[in-house]
């Protein structure tokens, strides 16, 4: 076990030498392989901070019934007999809820930044209404149901809430095939960028290593610090890339926080968490790896 990590030893050792010799060709490398990485680093954020919004919202069709304001509780209350009989009558299995514009000014106060705006009105001005949560039922039956709901007594507004809720999340499952598929391309590019550097590494270093050979040096020995070469170029290369997708996100948000505004929200774009990070920065010295690992194979082969 001594030697082993005497000889892991030696071959870190010998990595930071040869990147000594030539340190501008390795931060070249290193910038490179950080562009590369940045961009599927920047899709990842992206989605992993929609993923929360698409989470959060129902994908089964909803429908929201606003009644009049002027209606009182008790024949506001009834409509949900002749609102069951429709539903009964279509076939269509749904979750009626009534909402009270009691409890839904509380809720908008507690949840939006609405709440200065509201206090000022005086009074209440949101109508009492009935939320349908429906089960997936064929759009021709939907669209019917809204006909029918429309022509009830008492009832101001039908609005159908899921139709942009699906598309958000068709919108982002496109979204991740697209990041994928990137990712992967983007992930040839690195390892190539690593079998170029390391090859014009071990032609550099040829004479060196015809005199380790004849010295009684094994393959396994003359290969390890070129592999840690490889692994240093992909750690330092995802550090960076983390590190610019980090830096670009402040000015970004100042951007997303005047859009965000128009809508009530608070939305921002946050860094990626410390598992992901730490599993992309796996995946970068993985990448280096196999890159170095590839080309050390390939030009020592050609040279024995």
């Amino acid at each position: 076990m001594t030697i082993w990590f005497r000889q892991h030893l030696f071959a870190l050792k010998s990595a930071f030498s040869h990147l000594r010799a030539g340190p501008g060709n390795f931060l070249f490398n290193v910038l490179v392989v950080a562009i590369a990485l940045a961009l599927p680093i920047a899709g990842l954020t992206l989605i992993e901070n929609i993923r929360p919004i698409s989470s959060q919202l129902s994908i089964e069709p909803e429908i929201s019934l606003f009644l009049s304001p002027d209606i009182s509780r008790s024949n506001a209350t009834a409509l949900s007999i002749p609102i069951k009989k429709l539903l009964k009558e279509n076939n269509i299995q749904a979750k009626l809820n009534f909402v009270t514009k009691d409890k839904a000014l509380a809720a908008m106060e507690g949840s939006s930044s609405l709440a200065e705006v509201l206090s000022t009105l005086g009074g209440n001005p949101l109508p009492d209404a009935y939320v349908m949560s429906l089960s997936n039922s064929d759009a021709s039956k939907v669209d019917r149901l809204v006909q029918q709901l429309q022509a009830l007594p008492d009832i101001d507004t039908v609005q159908v809430d899921s139709a942009w809720v699906k598309r958000l999340a068709a919108l982002v499952q496109i979204l991740q095939l697209g990041l994928l598929f990137l990712a992967t391309t983007l992930g040839v590019v690195v390892v190539v960028v690593v079998f170029n550097a390391t090859r014009l590494q071990v032609i550099s270093h040829q004479a060196e290593i015809s005199v380790t050979r004849l010295l009684g040096a094994t393959n396994s020995f003359i290969h390890k610090p070129y592999y840690y070469t490889g692994a240093l170029l992909g750690l330092l290369s995802g550090l960076l890339a983390l590190g610019i997708i980090a830096a670009s996100l402040q000015p970004l948000n100042h951007a997303i926080a005047d859009f965000a505004k128009l809508y009530a929200s608070e939305f921002r774009l946050t860094p990626l968490g410390l598992i992901p990070s730490v599993l992309l920065l796996l995946l970068s010295v993985i990448l280096g790896l196999i890159g170095a690992f590839l080309s050390v194979r390939r030009q020592l082969a050609r040279a024995s």
